[in-house]
Order: C-alpha cells, then structure tokens, then sequence
C-alpha cells in the first residue's frame, strides 16, 4: 500500500506529505539502534525551560514479555498494534526540576511526538498514536511513579498487509486522507 497522500495548499517536506497512521503493520523486527534512532529525536526536542519532561516505556515486538506488557495497557479497539514492530508509551514529568508544576508538559510531549514522527518517516517507517489505552493499567503494569502522566502510546513499524485488519478497518485504511481546510484553521490578524 503506498502512502496516502492529499492535495497541499504548498510544497510539504516528505516526512510531512508522507506521513499517515497505518494500523495494519508487517511483520518485520525493529532493531534496538533503529529503536534508538527514534528516541534520540525525541531527546532532542525542544521544551519549556529545556526541562525535557518526557518519559518513554518501550519494547520490540521480539521482546515477547515488554511486549505484553505494553500491549495489555491498549484497549480492545487498538488489537491491531500487536503486529507492531515497537510499541512505546510516552508520559511526562508534571513537575519542572525545581519544584513548579509543569504546565507545559503536555505541549512539550506533543513536539517531541512530532519529532518522532518525523524521524519515524523519514526512516521509511510509520507509527500510530493511540490514546486509547488504560491509564491505569499503564501506571501498574509499567510501574510508574505518581509524578508521571502518560499521554499516548505508539506503536510503529513497516507497513503491512491490510487484509489481516476487520472490514471495517480496512475501509479505514482505504479511504482518502482528510484535514479540515486551511481557512478554517489559520487567520491573518
């Protein structure tokens, strides 16, 4: 399946055109330096005060175990993701170094998201961000202290055959790629 594309009001970098969230993954294994590869974007992403709030939990799918761990945090609707090479949770200090809390967190989780995607993209790779997952069972299972918020989880790999999705999926799959129009998301001031 080739990457969904839809017409841009401009010239998009290719890891911006290119991106899109398959659901259906190969069954291709990830390595740890690709995984590294990843996460080093993250780390070097921009955020309030630098204070790099972020936390990432992760494992390869040939990390039977990590693997199940992650994978048990999903709701019932993202069983797709287990064929998924990598599956990470991202989450994020709430409080700055000093002490404050941090209300910037969640917008700094979101850049270095974005930068992952990018990084994820341009490694010929894709992901899908899943907000549907436990919280709870995420701060159990992954033992994360109280101070932590997770966001989102991801999972990420080469893109695979759509016939292993339900129907319904795999309309998903199919159809067009949308965004809402330029005018009705940017005003000159």
């Amino acid at each position: 399946m080739s990457v969904k594309k839809e017409d841009a009001k401009c010239q998009l970098t290719d890891v911006i055109e290119n991106r899109w969230s398959p659901r259906a993954f190969s069954a291709k294994e990830m390595t740890e330096a690709q995984a590294t590869e990843i996460f080093e974007a993250i780390r070097w992403s921009p955020s309030c005060m630098n204070d790099q709030p972020w936390r990432i939990q992760y494992a390869l799918r040939q990390d039977q175990a990590g693997f199940a761990k992650l994978f048990s945090c999903l709701s019932p609707s993202n069983g797709w993701a287990k064929q998924a090479s990598l599956l990470f949770l991202i989450s994020s200090e709430k409080y700055f170094g000093n002490g404050d809390l941090n209300g910037y967190a969640g917008h700094d989780v979101g850049i270095a998201l974005g930068q992952a995607l990018a990084q994820i993209t341009a490694m010929g790779l894709h992901a899908h961000l899943m907000a549907g997952f436990d919280q709870n069972q995420a701060k159990s299972v992954l033992s994360l202290p109280e101070s932590q918020q997770p966001w989102t989880m991801v999972a990420v790999g080469d893109l695979g055959d759509i016939s292993q999705l339900s129907d319904t999926l795999q309309q998903r799959e199919l159809a067009t790629r949308k965004r809402k129009s330029y005018d009705s998301l940017v005003q000159k001031v």
